[in-house]
């Protein structure tokens, strides 16, 4: 798979730039030199302010247009940590397979009007003797201005407004982002342009927002990938920027500069005033105004952003950082997660000038392929490699001004790891023939063809992620490709293809190799993040091999043509009445379907969704256990067979639910029936061998591992395994997978899967009924044929009734050399109807900026500070999580903090004034009434209500009405009642290892599997996970009750009855 790039918003390239600009409408006032999608409503305006800093106006005037709505879609595959492109990808298949399907929980949401700024300036610009500086000024500007001096005055603003905002410090940009209603925009302008303006940057907030980088560096080192990058830069040469610690620490921003004596007070008052000028600045914004309006406002706030007059910061004469002795070496390291990877690097001359042909995209389409004849397909075969990840993911770090890298990264097996020097070979085999028979036009043209159909038929996507792109485009490219520079392959020049394809060769390659397998084995220790490792020449024969005149392999080859790229657009003519919610048009005792006929967007395209129902999988850890190896072998059975429809645009995802199989399809409509066709032959004809069954049982248990040494992902699985009645936990899960499972367990599992289920769906888009129906068909009938069940599966868990006290389950992190804790605080409210759950929304809405500014910036406990409102399998509570570090904070402190805080906002809503209630009610209100941005977001929300089996498709609709009839009294009643000493409380804790949670427990840990059974855990520097070691609680939660067992605890508990939130 080629690694996506940062930013991007959808593959696309185009041959015909001449067809889009006359596609284009003669009633468009925009800008006619700025290139965008014939599908793309906007208007778009671009000029210089009379101060250097250069502006672009989106004006989205369309009805076709909004953002997304305020609850997570109960199946989204994304993860809530933080990492770069290739962890989240290398991850994705253990994070999807431990979502928690059953439990909703409101996150942040994107809004109708979005600036961002791009300043070109960033940790390359770090002074040496402060490393860190650009990162933590990009914290500090948040902290007031001269004109709005209050410390979180614009955070306050936004969350009162249904906004959002984030700022990031790359290698050589920073970029800030925001979004607000639209009616508070100009106001929200006007306080975000201060921080580069008159920021305050007072001295008493520095030692306090240090806390903050900090705790956001601790999160980060346990991060395999953050890891890499850093072992990666300290391989260029001294004093080069690539070597630069650019994240920041209490330890560079705080304790050495008191020691040298260097005020970083005036040290961060000077780079502002040195860096944040005017004429290094692009500013996009976007609201639905005219672009005379957006002018003006723009004109008149952004002109008053001082120009120092100084040079650009520039690095493009410090070429070639990596040509040193250090590089092309063999690196052996030891992760922290249980993998096996391979990283082969290459450092190319910087190839940003090059975007009309981007040389590295064409090279990485052809390394990332997983079709017949690729690197992956031969790898797969020897059972020797689960995915691979090639290219440059176009961050600051893979590509800035000094250089530029190309990296193969491969997710090994264990027999992977024993034969890394074969995989290598294999690699450069197949970059050999590609350097033999260098740049194809016709595999460059189906490339351009199927970006072209792609950017053709683009769909809107949220304002926020659109402006952030966009202006970093600016810095980038000139004016007519702001909006596709990034996208499009604009002309075939193999010259330049075939310069970067030569340096792609073995001498110049650098080689990583994680593993476990390496521990104890490595003596460096990197400096900021202390990654264990070892450094060696490429072994001798290896070594003579690469450097000769070695023989190609007959098995690797190009890719054929591609069967599945579209080639027919046309809207279908409906069969059926237009609907506004999607119609049950089949229901039987083998399946349900719902459809509905896009009217709305137009586009060629649509999704197909089912879900595989049987109460089989959880009958027991085993059977989970066997339904994720099932699932994960089918997806790499389809791999090869199914690679050309992905890179056609047409997105599948195969994904092991709680209680079915969920089959996921989208894109062009024109062969998306091919492809739910392929899935249901393989499915149908299942097969595995007994290597295969092997090598995923092995990952299944690194998978299993490399959760739960995530102290979130642990707490979440403790705090379920509480609540949801009969949940199998992720630890029983691995203890399970220990177990000597075989592949005949393997194949009955499967066939009594297949022998009885219920399936249900969800057609949307650019289909006829007629043709949905025939799609169900095909999975419940032609290959299938399948029994009907006996009773409908439930799909949701039975939630235990909580006593009305405090209770507290307080573990150990799995992870050893992990400093970071976690607290979630849940009260649980029990069986509500669907005005209370609107209602605890609007309470964590005016929660959420208090929780932030006294938990993290006034008591500095953690970087990650939320409350929650949770939906779990139809029973209410809310929750505020705090994440921190045991080498500052017990979690028993932190939970202290909580209750303080709680304390306060319980003061505070009390005294709320009328005006303020009403605003808050009116931004949620906002942001329920908002239409789709895209068809996937009305689909995500259909499906929903299908996959929990609630069809309220009108719930905005009802939730809004609920909110127009809130009052204050209800809202505080609410709140005080869930608050009081009857409440049904539990406290979850992961304590991570550091100084204050061990002078707080010394050696009085006790250690239980989830069957109560104690024992000493085995010891082993990676921990060991299939048992959890139960901590007790200190004085100062003296008053809580310690669960110190899970099993025993629950089975004395009351269970609530199946329950959906209809009314």
């Amino acid at each position: 798979t080629p690694l996506k790039k940062k930013g991007e918003i959808s593959r696309c390239t185009i041959t015909q730039l001449d067809g889009l600009l006359a596609e284009r409408s003669e009633t468009d006032l925009g800008d006619l030199e700025i290139i965008k999608s014939p599908s793309d409503p906007k208007k778009y305006r671009y000029f210089e302010l009379t101060n250097g800093l250069r502006a672009l106006l989106i004006s989205d005037l369309s009805q076709v247009h909004s953002e997304h709505r305020d609850t997570d879609d109960e199946d989204d595959d994304d993860d809530e940590e933080d990492g770069d492109d290739e962890e989240d990808e290398e991850e994705e298949e253990e994070e999807s397979s431990e979502e928690d399907n059953s439990e909703q929980e409101d996150l942040d949401n994107e809004e109708d009007s979005a600036a961002a700024l791009c300043i070109c300036v960033g940790s390359f610009s770090d002074p040496e003797d402060l490393p860190g500086l650009a990162h933590f000024l990009e914290h500090m500007v948040f902290m007031g201005s001269e004109k709005y001096p209050a410390e979180n005055g614009f955070d306050a603003f936004l969350k009162k407004h249904g906004g959002s905002d984030n700022a990031s410090t790359d290698c050589e940009r920073t970029i800030f982002q925001f979004d607000v209603q639209r009616k508070y925009f100009r106001e929200a302008l006007d306080r975000w342009a201060q921080f580069f303006i008159c920021p305050l940057m007072i001295e008493d907030a520095i030692d306090r927002e240090v806390e903050a980088v900090d705790s956001e560096y601790q999160l980060a080192k346990p991060s395999d990938s953050h890891r890499k990058e850093m072992l990666f830069g300290s391989l260029a040469k001294p004093k080069h920027p690539m070597s630069k610690f650019c994240w920041g620490n209490a330890q560079t921003l705080k304790h050495e500069p008191k020691e040298k004596g260097t005020n970083t007070y005036e040290r961060l008052r000077d780079f502002w005033r040195r860096h944040y000028s005017a004429h290094y600045m692009t500013l996009t914004v976007q609201s639905r105004e005219t672009l005379d309006t957006l002018e003006e406002w723009v004109r008149e706030i952004f002109t008053k952003v001082p120009n120092n007059f100084e040079p650009r910061p520039d690095f493009s004469n410090l070429q070639d950082p990596f040509d040193t002795p250090h590089f092309c070496k063999l690196y052996r390291v030891v992760p922290v997660r249980k993998i096996h990877a391979l990283t082969i690097s290459w450092a190319l001359p910087p190839q940003g000038k090059y975007y009309r042909v981007k040389p590295l995209h064409y090279i990485s389409w052809l390394i990332g392929h997983e079709g017949t004849g690729s690197i992956l397909s031969m790898l797969r075969k020897k059972c020797w490699a689960l995915a691979l990840f090639g290219g440059n993911s176009e961050t600051g770090f893979d590509q800035n001004t000094t250089y530029s890298i190309f990296s193969i990264s491969i997710t090994l097996t264990d027999e992977g790891y024993q034969n890394f020097y074969q995989v290598i070979h294999l690699v450069f085999q197949y970059l050999k023939m590609l350097q033999k028979f260098g740049p194809q036009q016709r595999i460059y043209e189906e490339i351009q063809k199927i970006e072209a159909n792609e950017f053709h038929y683009q769909e809107q996507t949220d304002p926020i992620e659109f402006v952030e792109n966009i202006c970093e485009n600016m810095q980038l490219f000139p004016k007519e490709d702001f909006l596709c520079g990034d996208q499009l392959m604009f002309e075939y020049n193999p010259e330049v293809i075939s310069r970067a394809l030569a340096l792609l060769t073995p001498e110049r390659a650098n080689l990583l190799l994680l593993s476990p397998e390496h521990e104890g084995l490595c003596s460096l220790k990197e400096k900021w993040f202390g990654t264990q490792y070892s450094v060696e020449d490429v072994a001798g024969e290896w070594g003579e091999q690469w450097a000769g005149d070695f023989p190609l392999n007959p098995e690797l080859h190009l890719p054929a043509e591609n069967k599945f790229i579209a080639t027919d657009f046309t809207l279908k003519t409906s069969d059926c009445p237009d609907t506004e919610f999607p119609v049950k048009i089949i229901d039987n005792s083998r399946g349900r379907l719902w459809f509905k006929k896009d009217k709305k967007f137009k586009i060629p395209k649509a999704y197909i969704r089912f879900n595989l129902l049987t109460p089989l999988i959880q009958e027991s850890p085993e059977n989970l256990v066997l339904f994720d190896i099932f699932v994960n072998i089918l997806a790499h059975n389809l791999a090869e067979p199914a690679y050309d429809a992905d890179v056609a645009q047409l997105e599948y995802k195969l994904m092991p639910g709680d209680h079915g199989l969920v089959v996921r399809l989208k894109g062009f409509n024109h062969k998306l029936p091919l492809l739910l066709e392929l899935i249901v032959d393989y499915l149908a004809d299942f097969t595995t061998t007994p290597d295969v069954f092997s090598m995923f049982t092995e990952q299944l248990k690194k998978t299993y591992f490399n959760i739960l040494i995530k102290p979130e992902r642990l707490g979440k699985d403790v705090r379920l395994q509480i609540l949801e009645h009969s949940r199998w936990s992720v630890i029983q899960k691995y203890q399970a997978v220990v177990k000597n499972l075989t592949v005949d367990d393997l194949m009955l599992f499967v066939a009594k899967f297949k022998a009885e289920m219920f399936v249900e769906g969800l057609v949307q888009g650019n289909f006829t009924s007629a043709e949905s129906k025939e799609f169900l068909h095909a999975v419940s009938c032609r290959r299938l044929q399948f029994q009907p069940l006996p009773a409908e599966p439930p799909v949701l868990f039975r939630v235990v009734e909580l006593p009305q006290k405090h209770h507290l389950c307080k573990v150990q992190s799995l992870n050893k050399g992990d400093a970071n804790s976690e607290v979630t605080v849940y009260y649980q409210s029990g069986l509500k109807n669907l005005r209370e759950h609107t209602l605890m929304e609007l309470l964590v809405m005016h929660m959420e900026e208090p929780c932030f500014d006294f938990l993290r910036t006034k008591e500095t406990l953690g970087y990650q500070v939320y409350p929650t409102c949770r939906n779990t399998s139809g029973v209410l509570g809310f929750s505020i999580t705090v994440e921190t570090q045991a080498t500052k904070f017990s979690t028993d402190f932190v939970e202290t903090k909580i209750e303080e805080f709680l304390v306060n906002f319980g003061e505070k809503l009390s005294n709320l004034s009328a005006e303020a209630f009403q605003t808050q009610v009116t931004a949620l209100i906002k942001l329920k009434e908002c239409e789709d941005t895209h068809l996937g977001e009305e689909v995500d929300r259909n499906w929903f209500e299908v996959v929990t089996e609630q069809y309220l498709f009108n719930r905005l609709n009802k939730e809004i009405e609920a909110l127009k009839q809130m009052t204050k009294a209800e809202l505080v009643s609410w709140f005080m009642e869930h608050r009081g000493a009857q409440n049904r409380k539990l406290s979850i804790h992961v304590a991570g290892f550091g100084e204050v949670e061990k002078g707080l427990h010394g050696d009085s840990q006790t250690c239980a599997d989830p069957a109560g059974n104690t024992g000493d855990a085995r010891s082993s520097s990676y921990g060991e996970v299939s048992k959890l070691t139960f901590l007790p609680a200190s004085v100062a939660l003296a008053g809580a009750t310690a669960i110190t067992d899970i099993r025993a605890f629950t089975s004395s508990l009351t269970l609530y009855p199946y329950h959906k939130i209809l009314a």
